[in-house]
Formats: structure tokens, C-alpha cells, sequence
């Protein structure tokens, strides 16, 4: 699998018109950069509560199916990473109360040190828990779905082996 391309300027690019240049990278890589999808499915990413997140996980699964529908596979991973991101940070506020997990470093202004320190786990979030098992519950559905799996294969054969040239940086 190629890397997720970060050096792209994102903000200008549509990857609903430039599909050839959408890598899915591992994990939730690239979630809050790819327009028009972040724009489409932000508003719909929500864990606060088991309400909120039965209804988010409930939309993102309907618009994950929607862009299989339409045969959009960047829209249907893209939705993929916003329910994966809907279980890894529920389960993040279910093991440390605020979200934190790592401590603030002196090391430089984004708070990142070379060195990671995990802050110690705080007792579990119930509430944030079932948030997460929620959105995991979805996650392991849609990311075994049949037509998911032929889009994603039919990118990777179609894109995979095209490099991203430098000059696509100034689309």
C-alpha cells in the first residue's frame, strides 16, 4: 500500500474530480485533509454520548454506502476513516479522561517531544466506551463490505503505480 501523499495542497484539490491523486495510506491518515469529503462528513462525526454516536455511526454508515452506490471509492474510505476515527477517539476519552493521552513536552510548540509520554489511564468512561464499541461495531462491517473491498482493489490497480509528480503540487 503507497503512503497517504501529504505534500499535496489539499485545500485546492477536489479528489472527487482527482481521484488519481487520493493514496489511502494507513488508518485514519489524510481524515481531516481530503476535500470535499471532510466538508461532507464532519458534521456528521460525533461520540459525545451513546445517542450521538448511535446517530453519527448510523449517518457515516448510510453515506459509506451511498458512495459505494455512486461507485466513489475515495468518498466510501474517506467514511471509513471518519468511523475508525469515531471508535479510536471515543476509546482515547474512555481511557483518559479529556482525550489526552500524551503529556505536553517542552520540546517544541506543538507539544510533541521525541519521546512519547502516555499519560497514566484514568478509570474507564463507561459512556465513552459503549461510544466506541458503537463505531467499532460499524467500522468491522463496512471495512469487509464486498463492493468496498473491489473499488479499493480497482484504485490500487488503477492508481497505485502512478507516482504523484511534484508539479501536481500546483493543481
Amino acid at each position: 500500500m503507497s503512503k497517504f501523499p501529504y505534500h499535496l495542497p489539499y485545500k485546492s484539490l477536489d479528489l472527487r474530480k482527482e481521484p488519481h491523486l487520493y493514496r489511502p495510506g494507513r488508518g485514519e491518515q489524510g481524515v481531516l485533509m481530503v476535500q470535499p469529503y471532510k466538508a461532507e462528513l464532519l458534521p456528521a462525526w460525533a461520540f459525545k454520548d451513546v445517542e450521538t454516536a448511535t446517530r453519527s455511526s448510523k449517518d457515516l454508515e448510510a453515506r459509506f454506502y451511498g458512495y459505494l452506490q455512486e461507485g466513489d471509492f475515495v468518498g466510501a474510505d474517506m467514511t471509513r476513516k471518519f468511523i475508525q476515527m469515531g471508535h479510536t477517539r471515543a476509546r482515547r476519552y474512555a481511557n483518559h479522561a479529556g482525550g489526552r493521552k500524551y503529556a505536553k513536552s517542552e520540546d517544541n510548540s506543538a507539544g510533541f517531544s521525541k519521546r512519547k509520554n502516555e499519560l497514566p489511564r484514568s478509570k474507564e468512561d463507561p459512556v465513552k466506551a459503549e461510544s466506541a464499541a458503537i463505531f467499532k461495531a460499524v467500522l468491522e462491517k463496512v471495512k469487509v463490505d464486498k463492493r468496498y473491498l473491489t473499488l479499493r482493489q480497482e484504485h490500487a490497480e488503477k492508481y497505485e503505480d502512478i507516482e504523484i509528480e511534484a508539479e501536481e503540487q500546483q493543481t
